[in-house]
């Protein structure tokens, strides 16, 4: 059976066909600055990239979920074993699939083909070791590409591993990978109501992605799916807006196989379907349209104002000075852009500045939190009975923390990217999508618990040994005491010495413990500090990026309305010099490509406003 899809969004195409006119025009009138920064546009527009994240806790089915929604089997799905990596499944012309290694530096992942019947080994847990064998860079997730008219407009479908719990590692990935997606459904099946973890998980995804749906799944094996939906209906709207559907991908699978409409309708597939086209696809095609037909307006007003002082010094001769006149007082605003000591640069820099000191002692301050927390622990434990459990949670806790970390610079770099783009007199407002923040995480997995503890309590065969020499020492000693003393003991100095070696091995035990708790706090306290120097490296070089991507932005605003402005100067003070028939002749052709221009404008906005929620430029 084929899902019914809506056509290609109309106004996505059209603003690529605007874009196409502008580029044209920025080539006829060598612009070629210009034509760069439309040429970014285009590209967003030809390879659009739209995530959606399936999140959740595991065996919840959202494996088989994904594999309904694309209809094909590509996300293994098993009853004993779990995803273990993310899974990326894309449009392509055919099958195929390619693993994803983790790049350290932002750059984008390595690829690796691997055949499309081997993802399982890959992907599922318990086949992991093997693989990791025969790979020995850390796989970060696996890509498949699929045929499929679904995934055709740029959509890109996350399956994550299960969460695991709210203080896992897992969840921490989950949450980096919401960060930067466009959409996350959370899905949670029908044996029992939503948990205070898996709440308080959909709560935080909602604070990092605007669009979350949750999706009550094996609708079909649980009688009572209705109660259930009811209560966690009631759940979301206590915690979060998030809306709630039911459905079932076992009903779904069988429709598309049968082709039949009645049953795909009772899978309850059509609701996600549609979600998944109108309100992600759809939204982001608009969204990146809406762009596009921004810079391309920009583009149209630079070019427009260059030809508008042309054609008023022409158009009047006598003016002409008056003309010129402003357009190098333009000249000197514009030079002003340009400067270090600029407004805008000067709040980027001092910005920049103050995030750097922020982010560094938010991070220290969580630090010392889970410090703390791991002091208390210590204290109350044996590190021999218990360090596996410890050094895990101990991971999952800073992975929490910076993930907080990263979502404070986020936000942050967002506000000062608007308080810049206000002090940029020609900025359109429309700087950045996302800012180049990446998922944290894989740092704390590259930095292992260096713990150095005598995990090993003493056997039975050396307690008895530590027991016997302090029962020997007390023996001896008594025995010495009575002969010094002429007070003979006799039996009552074998007892002396048991007591004495009992309380020999207690002080030992105790002196051992002392020793574990001790190397395990060092343990805590190595390990944190090694994550802090990693996560202030990356932080700091994640600022300085930040910081370069704003000045290189602006800066190429301010070349772009530099050289608009020297060419507009040179046209008007070239315009004196003409004859009249060759005023008329020039004025004639500037009315035409004034005209075109318009036009070109015209159509942009009227792309732009046919956009759902679209503002008029």
């Amino acid at each position: 059976m084929t899902e019914a899809m809506a056509p290609e969004n109309a106004a996505f195409v059209q603003a690529a066909q605007v874009v196409d006119l502008a580029l044209h025009a920025c080539n006829a009138y060598r612009r070629a600055d210009l034509a760069a920064r439309l040429g970014a546009a285009k590209r967003t527009l030809a390879d659009p990239a739209v995530h959606i994240v399936v999140a959740g806790e595991f065996k919840q089915g959202k494996s088989s979920l994904v594999n309904a929604l694309v209809g094909a089997s590509v996300c293994p799905v098993d009853d004993d074993v779990a995803t273990a990596v993310p899974t990326y499944v894309r449009h392509g012309p055919e099958p195929r699939a390619h693993l994803l290694f983790d790049s350290s530096d932002g750059e984008p992942p390595r690829r690796e083909p691997i055949a499309v019947e081997d993802v399982r080994r890959h992907v599922v847990e318990a086949d992991r070791p093997s693989a990791a064998a025969a790979t020995p860079d850390r796989v970060a997730g696996v890509e498949i590409l699929l045929p499929r008219k679904l995934l055709a407009g740029g959509l890109v479908m996350v399956d994550t591993p299960g969460v695991g719990g709210l203080g896992s590692a897992h969840a921490a990935a989950s949450l980096a990978a919401i960060a930067m997606a466009d959409a996350v459904v959370f899905v949670t099946d029908a044996s029992q109501e939503l948990t205070r973890s898996e709440l308080d998980f959909v709560h935080q995804a909602r604070r990092l992605c605007r669009t979350v749906v949750c999706v009550l799944t094996k609708i079909d094996f649980y009688p009572a799916w209705r109660t259930i939906r009811d209560l966690d209906e009631g759940h979301l709207r206590q915690v979060v807006d998030v809306p709630l559907m039911a459905m079932s991908s076992s009903l779904r699978t069988m429709a598309v196989k049968a082709n039949d409409t009645t049953l795909n309708a009772e899978s309850g597939f059509a609701d996600l379907v549609k979600f998944v086209t109108d309100r992600v696809s759809g939204g982001a095609a608009e969204r990146m349209a809406s762009d596009a037909m921004a810079e391309v307006i920009a583009v149209a007003d630079q070019i427009i104002t260059h030809f508008d002082a042309e054609r008023a010094a022409l158009a009047d001769p006598a003016a002409a000075r008056r003309v010129v006149d402003d357009l190098n007082a333009t000249r000197q605003r514009v030079d002003a852009l340009k400067s270090s000591a600029a407004k805008w640069n000067q709040t980027l820099a001092d910005g920049v500045s103050d995030l750097n000191s922020d982010i560094d002692h938010d991070l220290r301050a969580r630090i010392r939190v889970a410090l703390q927390e791991a002091d208390d622990s210590v204290e109350n434990i044996d590190p021999a009975d218990v360090w596996p459990q410890m050094e895990s949670w101990l991971q999952s806790r800073v992975s929490y923390d910076l993930l907080a970390n990263y979502t404070l610079l986020r936000e942050r770099a967002d506000a000062l990217s608007a308080d810049v783009g206000e002090h940029f007199r020609e900025a359109s407002g429309e700087i950045f999508d996302r800012l180049a923040v990446y998922n944290p995480t894989p740092l704390v997995s590259g930095t292992r618990v260096e713990h150095k503890i005598e995990l090993e309590k003493m056997k039975a065969g050396k307690q008895a040994m530590v027991a016997l020499k302090g029962a020997y020492g007390g023996v001896l000693m008594f025995t010495m005491l009575g002969a010094m003393t002429g007070i003979a003991l006799g039996p009552l100095s074998i007892g002396i010495g048991l007591v004495m070696g009992h309380k020999g091995l207690r002080e030992e035990k105790k002196r051992q413990l002392t020793q574990r708790r001790n190397q395990a706090r060092n343990a805590v306290r190595r390990y944190c500090d090694e994550v802090s120097f990693v996560m202030g490296k990356d932080s700091r070089d994640t600022l300085r990026r930040i910081q370069r991507q704003l000045r290189d932005h602006y800066s190429g605003l301010a070349e772009e309305l530099s050289r608009s402005n020297a060419e507009a100067l040179s046209a008007a003070s070239e315009a004196a010099k003409h004859t009249q028939a060759e005023r008329d002749v020039r004025l004639r052709d500037l009315d035409a490509e004034l005209t075109r221009l318009r036009q070109l404008k015209q159509r942009a906005q009227a792309v732009a406003g046919a956009l759902p929620g679209a503002v008029r430029r």
